[in-house]
């Protein structure tokens, strides 16, 4: 028997200074910094989760390649990421790429199948932050709801 895929430990974004990369980031959002390793690596906090960012980027900008950031509130972001000047997707989707070439999509946590545990969203200071019901459905028709 295979084993079964159960989750994301985390993501490691290459940039070219980790500085500069959670300065640029952390105008966009929220960020609480988890751990550093000197200048090479920085984890920064998502609940229960992290991400890793890491000097070092060593490919061109992503095309197809990219991963997705869950937020509370996806417009928020949209303003904020425009506000900022950055260059996104129209609606519904958010995209959009940071100054290294990393391709990011913006899902908003209400929208989707991940669902982190009451205790841990508490823990985040977002208590009462609730799944649409497609999202719902979605978690039901699995049979994990």
């Amino acid at each position: 028997m295979s084993p079964r895929l159960v989750g994301i430990n985390h993501v490691a974004l290459e940039v070219e200074d980790v500085d500069e990369a959670l300065a640029w980031y952390g105008r966009f959002f929220e960020l609480e910094l988890r751990g550093r390793a000197g200048s090479r690596m920085a984890f920064v906090d998502m609940g229960d989760q992290f991400i890793a960012i890491a000097r070092g980027r060593s490919q061109p900008p992503d095309a197809s390649r990219h991963f997705g950031l869950v937020v509370d509130d996806k417009e928020a972001a949209r303003r904020a990421l425009e506000e900022g000047g950055v260059q996104v997707s129209p609606p519904p989707s958010l995209d959009f790429r940071d100054p290294w070439g990393n391709q990011v999509q913006v899902v908003d946590y209400r929208e989707i199948q991940f669902t982190k545990a009451p205790e841990v969203l508490r823990g985040m200071g977002l208590d009462g932050l609730e799944k649409s019901e497609r999202a719902r459905a979605e978690l039901r028709d699995k049979g994990l709801a």
